[in-house]
Order: structure tokens, then sequence, then C-alpha cells
């Protein structure tokens, strides 16, 4: 088993470093060099550029807002970063294959896909410490996932087998499994309950009903539906369409499309300003961060970083809903 010290207490030092300031910086992270770039959220210059380990795909802030952890899948290890700044704080090698990660709701439970080696690694949060207590397998190269309200499920979208896994964090066992359609991607729950699942092999967003464990819509958004992140109202989820260089804006309520925002390059990961007007998005394929203005429906800045764009975060953001 492995045990992690983690120094939350760390958080607290941003207050030294004068945390409205560093509160406009912009934190990308850039796959394919290995780095994350911070810039100033009002002009885009580009502060700082830092490397982390190989491979790294997703950034995920720790459950008190005040770490920022980039998941590096081919050096088996977590950074931990300041949110505001960048700097490295700490860095747990040792975690195989971090692909992607998140915290369960209740924050007891840390869940880590390990997409090259097919399965999940469950961790449970006592203090600051992270035990392993359970490797799930599961299909092929699991990708995304989204929690169950209540923290005892974990929905994991299969980019290799076509396929939605659900493992149950109470018996840490592979619950159930439903084919969803080509190369899921991202998965987001909506309030009552129901499961949105980016088809990046096609071009919509599957809605999946899990009491019926079945595909009870398909939303056409555009070609290569990928990452969801919701508006910050409970009501809207955006969708990054990377081939089609579009963001579909989508209503949890009606599981209709309302509208599409531009998004050249690639778009990918999302963050919402705020107050809900911008939408900031890394352009995977144009090696730049898109800054769009949700109200006019227009690109108002693209930034440049490093080779893949992948993750973004600045702390002055909407809300996780």
């Amino acid at each position: 088993m492995t045990h992690i010290k983690l120094p939350w207490a760390i958080g607290l030092t941003l207050l030294m470093y004068g945390g409205a300031a560093f509160a406009q910086n912009v934190v990308v992270l850039n796959s394919r060099d290995a780095t994350v770039s911070v810039l100033n959220q009002k002009n885009g210059e580009l502060i700082r550029t830092q490397p982390v380990g190989k491979e790294p795909h997703h950034l995920y802030p720790t459950p008190d807002n005040k770490q920022l952890i980039v998941a590096n899948a081919q050096s088996d290890d977590l950074i931990f970063l300041d949110p505001l700044t960048g700097e490295e704080l700490r860095r747990v090698k040792n975690i195989s294959d971090p692909y992607h990660l998140g915290f369960s709701p209740d924050g007891k439970w840390l869940v880590v896909n390990s997409l090259r080696l097919d399965r999940v690694d469950l961790y449970q949060i006592e203090k600051e410490n992270f035990k392993l207590i359970k490797r799930v397998p599961t299909s092929k190269m699991p990708s995304h996932m989204a929690f169950s309200a209540d923290s005892k499920l974990v929905y994991i979208t299969a980019q290799g087998s076509d396929e939605l896994n659900v493992v149950d964090l109470q018996t840490q066992t592979l619950l159930w499994k439903m084919p969803i359609g080509e190369t899921p991607a991202g998965i987001w729950r909506t309030p009552e309950g129901l499961l949105l699942a980016g088809i990046m092999g096609s071009d919509y967003v599957a809605v999946i009903d899990p009491i019926k464990r079945a595909v009870i819509k398909k939303i056409q958004t555009g070609k290569g539906a990928h990452a969801l992140r919701g508006a910050g109202d409970g009501r809207r989820v955006y969708v990054s369409n990377r081939e089609a260089d579009t963001i579909s804006v989508v209503d949890m309520q009606s599981l209709e499309k309302l509208y599409d925002l531009p998004a050249p390059g690639g778009p990918d990961c999302m963050e919402v300003t705020a107050d809900g007007k911008q939408l900031w998005v890394t352009s995977r394929w144009a090696k730049k961060l898109t800054v769009i203005d949700i109200n006019q429906r227009k690109v108002l800045a693209q930034y440049p970083v490093g080779r893949s764009p992948h993750g973004v975060y600045f702390h002055n953001r909407a809300a996780w809903k």
C-alpha cells in the first residue's frame, strides 16, 4: 500500500504572496512539452514556463482548492502546484500511470484512471494521507470520470472499448459496464442524475440513464465531441468539439443544444470566469489558449502556450456545476 502525506497547510502560505494579484494568473498544462505555462489573465502575457513530469495530461485542484495537481502518466508521479503562481510545492512518486484523476464529492476518495494499464486505482483520504485501497481492472483505456452525488459510484468512460464502466467505491469492484458510443471521452453528471458523455469518435453527446443502464438520447454537438464543463449555473454545460472547432452549449434540463461558440485550433479543456461571461479553452492543435466571449459568441483573443495544451485552471472561476 502507498501512503502519501500531503502538505495541505502549504496552501495557507498563499496569503504571503498577495493572493489578489496572483488570482489573475492562468495555469495551462502543455502535454507535448511536459510543462505548465503561467499567463497573466488580464493580457495573456507569459509569466513563466515550468517543467513538470513525463506525459502530463490533466490538471485537478485539491478539494480545498489550495493546490493544483498535475498527473504525469509516463513518469508515474503527481506534482502539486501553487494554484495561483504555478510553482511546484511537492512531487509524489510511484503513482502508477495517472492519466486522469478526481476526488469524490465527500472528499473521501481519490480515483486515478490508468489509461494504458486498463485499471482504476482507488485511494482513500485519511487526514493528510492517501492510502491505496484497491486496483480495479476495467475495460480498455479508462479515460474520464464523474461521480454519483452520494459518492458511492464513479462512472468512467473507456475509450478503447467504447463503454461506460461503473465502479462501486463501497465494495471497490466493477459493478457494471455498457456500450455508449465510439471512443467516449469527457463525462458529466446532470443535477437530475443523468450522465452526459462526449462521443469523440462521432459528433454527439450520449445521454445515459444509469438507473435504466441505457443511452436514452443523442445530442448532436459537433465532430470530435470531447470534454464537458458546467457553466456554473447548474443548467448549462459546455461541450468542446475538437474536430469541428466549436463549443456547444447544452441545456441539462431540456437535453437540447442551444447554440455553438467558435473555438479554432482543436478545443479541449475549458474554464469559465466567475462572472460567467468568458470561456477559456485550450486549443490542442494550435498551441494556443483561446478566450471566448460567451454572450457575443466570438473569440476575443488567442495566447501562445506550449505544444498540445491540455488542462487549464484559474482561481477566479465559476463553480463546477
